[in-house]
């Protein structure tokens, strides 16, 4: 399984994976949470706030500019890692949630009327339904999801039978499930949809930081990612968008930065992708996000996937020596997103992560925010192990003797 040159220098880089919880080592396999971040991003973090601390654009002063131009060239570090054509269709956010709710504010606002629709799928996490139920409360759109299929797939063919309808006026919906750790045919979504004249927003929460993503390649019309899932910092997102679409939506909200000029009487917006950026960004955290795509570039995305994957299977194989086990959206042959659930027959999945807790192993337990895919797979919650480009086969060798023991305390 060695996909990855040294997985022993890449985990010195993680100073947090040497520390022991409750007496033991630290296993951490919460990932698709949020990821922990290398040294190399603490330290440009650090870096910057000592040296190079002040706010960006509006200054004519020397830390203002020199503040400004690592905030600039962190856009256009996104934008090569995504491979998007312009700069200016790169808008940063404070996370993939707010990324969704912009699109959705905005959109919603300057291209649907009541009755029109808007599809999702059955296994989306709440941050890819709510945004979208609160627009039907607002607006009386109408919100349709894709169902899955009996082997937890997205159903296709009902979804083209969604698209019959002449109401669609966006998809949105998951690259990667952050449950069944699904990938899914998103160039297929898109294909389909545009055929139908739809444009199609992607979460890429959970695909960003696992698999290459070429938005130009996709065709997709938006794409939304997080910085902490991605080995950078918490508070930043990206938001990508067609400057066609970006240009014709009203800003999300209002305040500095934002502004062409404000009168009493009127206010014209900033070019983009400014317009969509009310507000002093957080340009220390943009700083740290440019580092982490760094990092993980320079290790290389396709062996992170192949040693990620490579994980997942293995995860999947040594389940199987624990009684009881249900893995839910995996086979032996699935191409999977470092992400598996599972429950035990007879322990509630609290039980299990709290045990497991006690034992060194941190795992996420619970309906991890896409309740209505709990309700598809008839549970209330499932154990979750998601993995990252740290993680090794002797973490899941403990993780999986780990719940060994917890059957047994049953």
């Amino acid at each position: 399984m060695e996909y990855l040159k040294s997985i022993a220098a890449i985990r010195a880089d993680f100073p947090i994976l040497s520390r022991e919880v409750y007496g033991r080592p630290l296993v951490y396999l919460d990932n698709a949470a949020t990821t922990q971040k290398p040294l190399c991003v603490l330290d440009a973090m650090r870096e910057e706030y000592l040296n190079a601390n002040a706010n960006v654009h509006r200054g004519v002063h020397y830390l203002s500019q020199q503040a400004t131009d690592l905030h600039e060239a962190a856009r256009e570090r996104v934008r090569s890692f995504i491979h998007a054509a312009k700069s200016e269709e790169i808008v940063f956010t404070r996370g993939t949630t707010e990324a969704v709710n912009l699109v959705a504010s905005s959109f919603c606002e300057a291209f649907l009327k009541p009755g029109d629709e808007v599809i999702v799928s059955e296994m989306e996490h709440h941050s890819n339904i709510v945004p979208w139920q609160l627009q039907a409360t607002r607006h009386g759109i109408v919100v349709r999801h894709i169902p899955l299929t009996a082997d937890l797939q997205l159903d296709l063919q009902a979804f083209a039978r969604l698209l019959d309808s002449p109401r669609v006026k966006l998809v949105s919906i998951a690259h990667v499930s952050n449950v069944l750790g699904t990938v899914n045919p998103i160039a297929d979504i898109i294909r389909m949809a545009h055929a139908a004249g739809v444009p199609v927003m992607v979460d890429g929460a959970q695909g960003a930081p696992h698999l290459t993503v070429d938005v130009e390649a996709l065709d997709c019309d938006f794409y939304a990612f997080s910085g902490h899932k991605l080995y950078g910092p918490t508070g930043i997102g990206v938001l990508y968008g067609k400057a066609s679409w970006l240009d014709r939506m009203p800003p999300y909200q209002g305040g500095g930065e934002m502004i062409d000029r404000v009168t009493w009487e009127h206010t014209t917006f900033e070019r983009l992708p400014f317009k969509f950026e009310a507000g002093t960004p957080d340009y220390i955290a943009t700083h740290g996000l440019a580092a982490a795509i760094d990092y993980i570039t320079a290790i290389g995305l396709p062996a992170v996937k192949a040693h990620e994957q490579a994980l997942t299977h293995y995860c999947i194989q040594r389940l199987k020596e624990v009684d009881g086990v249900t893995v839910y959206g995996h086979s032996d042959t699935t191409d999977a997103a470092a992400v598996v659930s599972f429950n035990i027959h007879g322990i509630h999945h609290l039980d299990i992560g709290t045990l497991l807790d006690r034992l060194g192993v941190a795992v996420r337990t619970g309906h991890h925010c896409a309740q209505p895919l709990m309700t598809r797979l008839g549970v209330a919650g499932t154990v979750r192990a998601s993995f990252a480009l740290y993680n090794t086969p002797e973490d899941i060798d403990i993780f999986t003797e780990a719940l060994k023991r917890v059957v047994t305390m049953f």
